[in-house]
Formats: structure tokens, C-alpha cells, sequence
């Protein structure tokens, strides 16, 4: 079995029904709640994970790691980071090689939380690695989950801050959410079959072209706007040739260039 829909539009994402955990969530903000919390996450095979930290607006300013989801199917644990440290059984935990970890753009994540407490991280999966191999050329976790199960979760707590001394009902659910969501995509991806490297190389060429011809549209309806009337525009054959012969062209300069260096030192 494939997937059907490669790609979804945000003003398709609006229309789908909200989808949110509906599972147990656990607060860990007590050191001695680590162990147990732990002890259970254990027993799974395949882990749901996401992390959260306080939003920065200012360039260049990045907050440490806050927050850490880790969630199975039936419940997430929140472990509030600014509360306990990063434990070291946590940090074994995303170093054990018998238990996968699955996240969304994974590695920003485990190198927030080394940076609390480096450790060697094991068997961490990033999906957003996986999809391509299944022909979705969308990359959000939003739209992800809309491809897979054609509903969508809720963004609204994103911006938050999770360094707050408690973490509100709504902080809560989002950030379960989340963590569920990267697991159950992983599994649903276990489910297809993957797509040869050339139908992905064409299901990439074919959503370029309709990304261009959509900005050309936007741009001739502009031109119309202001009673000027669009030039023709080049078909997909002229502009792969086009971009050929600049290429070519860039290319001969480079050889050049290089002649012209080879040439001066010659003469020094």
C-alpha cells in the first residue's frame, strides 16, 4: 500500500478536523518521580518524543531545553526540565539501543537535551528523514499528520512559555500531542510501501512545476490587475533547458577562471 496525497496545501490543513491525546498525561517535576516515569518507558519498543523550549524573539537568543514528551500510545510523561535537570536515567534512556525514539528533526532535539546531560544517543529515528521514501514531500509535523490520518493537530500552544512555574491544561495536551502524533506517523509509515528513488525524483519534479506555475499564475494575475498583460512563460522543457545551458555556461566559466589562475602563477 501507498499513499495517495503527497503534499497538502494549508488551505486544505484548515479544513480537516482537530485531532488531540486523548491518553494519560503525567507531569514529572519532582526528581523522584524520574525512576517510575522511566521504569515504565521501558517496557515499549518504539517511543514518541518532542521537546519544548522557551520561545525566544530576538535573533541569535536560544533557551535551553525545557521540557521533554515522551510518549507510547496510551501515555505521555512531561518532564519539566527547568524543574529536575536532565536525569541520567532519562539520558539512558535516549542511549539505549533496544528502544527506539522517534522524533521530528530529531537532532535538534537530543542536542538540546546533551546540553543538559551529554550522553550518546542510540536508535533515535527522525521521521522527517523517513517520508521522502514514501513520496510526502511535506516536512511539518502538522502536515504530516494530516497525510496520514487526514486530521490535524493544533499549534496554538507553540509560542508559550514553558519555563512557567506551572504548565497550563492547554500547554499540557499540546505538547502529548505532539510526542503521540511522531509516533503514530512512525508506525503508519511501517505500514507502506516505499517508492523507488526515481518515482521520488519525479513526484519532487512534478511538485516543482506546479509550485511555478501557481507563483506564475499569482504573478500574471497581479500584471492583469494593473492592465498590464502577462509575457508567455516557458514550458517545463524550455526552462530544464534553460537551466542546462546555465549551467553549462557556469561551468565553462569556472574552467576559465581556473585557466586564467593556472596561467598567472605560471608567469610569476
Amino acid at each position: 500500500m501507498r499513499y495517495q496525497i503527497h503534499h497538502i496545501s494549508k488551505e486544505e490543513l484548515q479544513q480537516l478536523p482537530v485531532q488531540v491525546f486523548e491518553g494519560q498525561v503525567i507531569v514529572i517535576d519532582r526528581p523522584e518521580q524520574v525512576s517510575e516515569a522511566v521504569s515504565y518507558l521501558r517496557k515499549s519498543k518504539v517511543l514518541g518524543v518532542d521537546t519544548e523550549s522557551r520561545p525566544s524573539f530576538q535573533r541569535g537568543v536560544h533557551h535551553p531545553t525545557a521540557l521533554v514528551q515522551i510518549a507510547d500510545r496510551k501515555r505521555c510523561f512531561l518532564f519539566r526540565l527547568t524543574h529536575i535537570g536532565m536525569p541520567q536515567e532519562l539520558a539512558d534512556l535516549f542511549a539505549d539501543e533496544q528502544i527506539c525514539k522517534v522524533g521530528l528533526a530529531f537532532k535538534d532535539d537530543i542536542n538540546g537535551l546533551r546540553r543538559r546531560h551529554d550522553f550518546t544517543p542510540a536508535n533515535c529515528v527522525d521521521i522527517q528523514k523517513l517520508v521522502p521514501l514514501y513520496g510526502i514531500l511535506d516536512l511539518s509535523l502538522q502536515k504530516l499528520f494530516a497525510i496520514c490520518f487526514g486530521r490535524k493537530i493544533s499549534k496554538a500552544q507553540q509560542l508559550t512559555n514553558w519555563e512557567n512555574s506551572h504548565l497550563t491544561p492547554e500547554q499540557a495536551r499540546y505538547a502529548s500531542t505532539d510526542a503521540w502524533a511522531t509516533l503514530l506517523i512512525y508506525e503508519d509509515l511501517l505500514k507502506h510501501e516505499q517508492l523507488s528513488k526515481a518515482e521520488v525524483e519525479s513526484l519532487m519534479t512534478e511538485e516543482k512545476e506546479k509550485m511555478i506555475e501557481h507563483q506564475q499564475q499569482v504573478q500574471d494575475q497581479r500584471l492583469r490587475e494593473q492592465g498590464i498583460e502577462p509575457p508567455p512563460h516557458l514550458t517545463a522543457e524550455e526552462r530544464k533547458a534553460h537551466q542546462a545551458e546555465r549551467r553549462r555556461e557556469a561551468r565553462k566559466r569556472k574552467r576559465q577562471r581556473q585557466s586564467a589562475r593556472k596561467k598567472s602563477k605560471k608567469e610569476q
